[in-house]
């Protein structure tokens, strides 16, 4: 149930009638306001607001006529009023954190309404996980929709998850209060090439009247982009220059641009706007993945509409791109993204339309955080006893697990190329030494991916490049996009059996060895992906990670990034899975010694 019984609009009707004609006080009224409105794309100097059940009731110059001796009347200081921040897509378990802790990180940034899709949580618990946080999220003063995960093995028949998605999932969760569509449809070239699954999924998405979220990550923008856009997927985040926005929205679909902790494709994309005219109302500011540290140090949808504003978009194109664009998109323009009668009080106080400071934040009529506090409650679910053991090795691992032996004195490998700022990896093919049998990754980094859902004892070993680590050292991680096995990086076999046998210890999460010692850890005990502690102290963890990876030769910018999606196995061009080395030119298993 959600955190306070929530009335819709014909509930209280009759109310907000009452209250906007003068019949009826209103619970709060907000006078001497700059009142932003994204949909006419105006401000209106000197309105006032008027509130009652948490809806607006009166919106306009004077609501003198709204109040009554109960009614908590503010005056704003001449301030602007803008609409609360939504986030059109995103995933809560990147900030490592649950939907309490991450809707309690983000209220003081403004940000009232999240559509997130938890994929990652899919993979480890399937349809269970997803209620779960679904379940959470109705709890919260903010509003947090959900996207029933769509792709789960994201690339079937190279890899293996905890769980699998199919279409008597997805039509399952249509019929849940909190469902608003369909995660975004990773497997492309499925769509593609006609998969059933694939488009039956999608056909069960819409027959619910939702949205089918996308995923096309490629640069090809001839007939496979088409077909895909034919499939329905209504919007796309995975666009890195100017000519991918203009595509999608010539197809008809919401060019979704992103600015998270590692993903920096706002500046590239917003040109069709700024330069080019294009019409903004097809185009949707996101997050995708927001770690911790980037929630504490830096803020959420505040901080991607200010990097807009700073690329040379309009302050209030900006914020139609972060409010009313997005509530249309996902069918809401009726309850969020504006500041209009019926809608959820959801408002943001600022001084400032260019650096936008967020000084006050109304959630629901609200008043949810000042000055950077939080002022509500976000109250945790129960998570099951189970949620918190989704580490199964099968067995304690030893530096033997972690050996590629060859009977030759040199070998050629083939090698992951980690590239830096940049989803994609490089194939490389190196000559690799071989002593005692064993080959030895001489300038680079062993990598595994040691199973963790079944408990097979199964660890799959290959090699990496990019990350310049010393000797000595490993680092594990839980989270390792998308199928969330355990991925091992290390120069130091020992090492990386200690750290693996870690996590099995602390029931997930991500930890550095160096020298026979632990120098980092962040637990990370939920399904081994999130934390339910505050995000204040996660990211102080990973401020320690991260530190520690540094002190371990790692210079790499966004490297944690890099790590966990080693095994993502629907980006090009090599990655590593369960089943072996995966050659994403071809979607087909490879060797790692040639």
């Amino acid at each position: 149930m959600e955190h306070a019984p929530f009335p819709t609009w014909p509930d209280v009707a009759s109310d907000l009638v009452a209250v906007a004609a003068g019949r009826a006080p209103a619970d709060l009224v907000l006078t001497n306001a700059r009142v932003v409105l994204v949909q006419t794309r105006e401000v209106m100097d000197g309105w006032q607001v008027a509130v009652k059940h948490g809806r607006l009731a009166y919106v306009g110059p004077d609501a003198s006529h709204c109040t009554g001796d109960a009614t908590d009347v503010q005056d704003i200081g001449g301030k602007y009023l803008i609409p609360g921040l939504c986030d059109g897509h995103m995933h809560i378990e990147s900030g490592m954190l649950t939907p309490a802790e991450f809707a309690r990180a983000v209220i003081p940034h403004g940000t009232t309404s999240m559509f997130t899709d938890p994929h990652e949580i899919a993979n480890v618990f399937g349809l269970r996980g997803v209620r779960l946080m679904h379940d959470e999220a109705l709890m919260q003063p903010v509003n947090i929709w959900t996207q029933m995960p769509s792709c789960a093995p994201s690339a079937p028949g190279l890899e293996t998850t905890g769980y699998e998605i199919g279409p008597d999932d997805v039509a399952e969760a249509m019929a849940w209060p909190g469902i608003i569509g369909l995660g975004e449809m990773m497997n492309f070239p499925g769509v593609v090439n006609g998969s059933q699954q694939m488009l039956a999924e999608i056909a069960e998405t819409q027959k619910a009247g939702k949205t089918v979220g996308g995923h096309y990550a490629s640069p090809d923008l001839g007939p496979a982009f088409h077909a895909y856009a034919a499939g329905g997927p209504a919007d796309d985040h995975e666009g890195t220059c100017e000519e991918d926005a203009i595509a999608r929205m010539r197809q008809g679909m919401r060019s979704m641009i992103r600015l998270g902790s590692a993903w920096y494709d706002i500046e590239s994309q917003i040109t069709a706007i700024t330069e080019r005219g294009l019409d903004p109302r097809n185009m949707i500011i996101c997050t995708d993945d927001c770690f911790a540290k980037t929630l504490v140090d830096e803020g959420h949808m505040n901080r991607a509409v200010r990097h807009a504003i700073d690329c040379g978009c309009d302050p209030l194109i900006a914020l139609q791109m972060a409010t009313i664009n997005t509530a249309t998109h996902f069918g809401l323009e009726r309850e969020i993204g504006q500041i209009a009668p019926g809608r959820r009080a959801d408002m943001i106080v600022t001084g400032d339309l260019s650096s936008l400071p967020i000084e006050v934040v109304y959630a629901r009529g609200q008043r949810v955080a000042q000055a950077g506090k939080v002022l509500v409650d976000c109250p945790h679910l129960d998570w099951p006893e189970d949620t918190r053991a989704s580490v199964k090795l099968g067995k304690t691992l030893a530096a033997p697990d972690f050996e590629i032996r060859s009977t030759a004195p040199q070998v050629r490998a083939n090698v992951i190329g980690v590239v830096e700022n940049q989803a994609p990896t490089k194939a490389l093919e190196l000559d690799l030494p071989v002593r005692d049998g064993v080959v030895e990754p001489e300038g680079i980094a062993q990598i595994a991916l040691v199973e963790r859902h079944r408990g097979t004892g199964g660890v799959t070993n290959g090699f990496v490049s990019g990350f310049g680590y010393g000797p000595g050292m490993a680092m594990a991680s839980t989270v390792a996009h998308d199928s969330h096995h355990m991925i091992v990086v290390g120069t130091d076999r020992d090492m990386m059996a200690k750290a693996a046998n870690r996590l099995a210890e602390v029931g997930g999460g991500v930890t550095l060895w160096r020298d026979g010692e632990e120098q980092a850890l962040v637990e990370l005990p939920i399904a081994g992906l999130m934390s339910d502690a505050p995000a204040a102290e996660v990211a102080a963890k990973v401020t320690r990670l991260v530190e520690a990876m540094e002190a371990a030769g790692c210079t790499l910018n966004n490297a944690y990034m890099q790590h966990s999606l080693l095994a993502l196995v629907v980006i090009p061009e090599l990655r590593i899975s369960d089943l072996g080395l995966v050659d994403v030119r071809t979607f087909q298993l490879t060797e790692v010694i040639q």
